[in-house]
């Protein structure tokens, strides 16, 4: 018993779902549009104000695609009327972020300053030169750009410089400890 797959998917007031050709779900907000493709085994039905994805039956694959289904479209539904953000912390002596125009200009430690174009949809907000947010209305873009920006200067566990995520744990090492002392 799927109890994510289940559960029935409220349309706030403002927001319009439309269903096409081979499944595909179409939202459109206050925030702007988003479509998907979803499965063609899954049954979505659009009911007043409420969405429902139904499974032909308990084979080990519907089961999986159901509460998959059920949460793409939900998280399409959220990203239409609030957006999603991820929110980026730099650390270390010369680290910094800057924002040019729409882009995103990184000094980490590089001969060369990291340039990051946002992709449609896409916006960043430097609140500080030590701190990111990456905000938009597709969840996965926005993961995925906050990984990329993040994979260009890793924390390191020694001195946990780089860039991570907000209020993410980085798991310190000790240094050499046998170096002291000797000569």
């Amino acid at each position: 018993m799927s109890r994510i797959g289940n559960a029935p998917i409220e349309i706030p007031a403002g927001v319009t779902v439309t269903l096409g050709e081979e499944n595909l779900v179409t939202v459109k907000g206050p925030k702007g549009e988003l479509s998907r493709h979803i499965h063609p085994e899954m049954k979505v039905t659009v009911e007043g104000n409420i969405v429902k994805v139904e499974r032909p039956s308990d084979d080990k694959t519907h089961r999986s695609l159901h509460g998959l289904s059920r949460t793409l479209i939900h998280n399409m539904v959220l990203g239409v009327t609030e957006g999603f953000s991820k929110s980026l912390e730099i650390n270390g002596v010369g680290y910094r972020a800057q924002k040019q125009g729409k882009n995103l200009n990184l000094s980490l430690g590089f001969s060369h300053p990291v340039i990051v174009e946002p992709p449609k949809g896409i916006e960043f907000d430097v609140p500080s030169a030590n701190a990111i947010t990456v905000k938009g209305i597709d969840k996965e873009v926005v993961g995925q750009i906050a990984a990329e920006i993040r994979g260009f200067r890793e924390p390191e566990p020694y001195k946990g410089k780089g860039i991570k995520y907000a209020g993410e744990h980085i798991r310190r090492k000790e240094g050499k400890a046998g170096a002291k002392g000797k000569k």
